[in-house]
């Protein structure tokens, strides 16, 4: 439910956003530094076009747009995104959003991608959460990480995912974004 100051807030959050978020790209075209996955042959851009995304995680240094184009790949492809932390979310955080998107998918036909930031932080009995929904579709994971996801994710999780690194941004992709 919209609480009738949503719109002042949101006004409010985009007038004192850092340089940052006013600079994040909105559209797979607007990604800097990753065209090996998202230019114009990047295998990214095309499961986002044929709207068939695929579970996945995203590994590459601080930076370098996970979390961004976790949401462009999700939007670009016409799914619902949900966002977790797994600093900051449980398994019953991790339950409520399969529930969700389950609902999701039977009441309206659209798919939901499963965003989860620094899954190498969840545990095993986490990450082994995550396993029936990927298997049937009813979510597809999207896996953000720093870390060296062979060794901080589970082989199960990693062997229904694909592996898609990306890499820091260099000077030329620097400029551009200046």
């Amino acid at each position: 439910p919209r609480s009738l100051f949503d719109d002042a807030v949101n006004e409010r959050l985009r007038d004192a956003a850092p340089l940052a978020e006013l600079l994040r790209p909105r559209t797979l075209d607007e990604i800097v530094g990753q065209d090996h996955l998202v230019g114009v042959e990047g295998p990214l851009r095309r499961l986002a076009e044929v709207r068939q995304l695929t579970s996945m995680i995203l590994w590459g240094p601080a930076g370098t747009g996970k979390t961004t184009l976790a949401r462009i790949l999700a939007t670009s492809a016409n799914y619902f995104i949900e966002s977790l932390s797994a600093v900051s979310s449980g398994v019953k955080d991790v339950r409520e959003a399969l529930t969700r998107a389950r609902e999701r998918l039977g009441e309206r036909g659209q798919r939901t991608v499963l965003f989860i930031d620094e899954v190498h932080r969840f545990n095993k009995a986490q990450q082994d959460l995550l396993l029936p929904a990927t298997e049937t579709g009813q979510v597809v994971l999207i896996g953000a990480t720093t870390e060296n996801p062979y060794f901080e994710v589970n082989a199960a999780l990693m062997s229904r995912s694909t592996l898609w690194r990306l890499h820091p941004l260099g000077d030329e992709d620097l400029v551009t974004l200046v």
